[in-house]
């Protein structure tokens, strides 16, 4: 079946920079887009960004400039890299396709505060 694993969250600075991977498996991970998402505490799950399988990226307003997507192919694997972190960036952040499947992951914890 298909799974998500994330890693690479933590405490951090506003300001400071932390770098997300996923591992996805299940999948034939290069048809697909990879998205990033975060639920904050009290609000819904939201979209941060995604990549198409040819590299091309978007981003949402609030973190465009600031967080960078990356991925690779041939390690199913999918980063999220965060600069500049802001409190409101304080989430935690899970890796799905985009459209999203109904299967998630655990999801990494991001604490932006100081």
């Amino acid at each position: 079946q298909v799974q998500f694993v994330e890693s690479g969250g933590g405490l951090v600075q506003p300001g400071g920079s932390l770098r997300l991977s996923c591992v996805a498996t299940g999948i034939i991970f290069r048809l697909y887009a990879m998205g990033w998402y975060r639920q904050a505490p009290g609000k819904q799950r939201e979209l941060v960004g995604h990549i198409i399988s040819g590299g091309s990226t978007y981003y949402v307003d609030s973190v465009k400039g600031r967080f960078t997507i990356s991925r690779d192919n041939a390690e199913n694997m999918v980063y999220l890299q965060m600069n500049s972190l802001k409190p409101e960036d304080t989430a935690v952040y899970y890796c799905n396709t985009d459209p999203s499947r109904t299967s998630w992951g655990q999801g990494t914890q991001v604490t932006v505060s100081s």
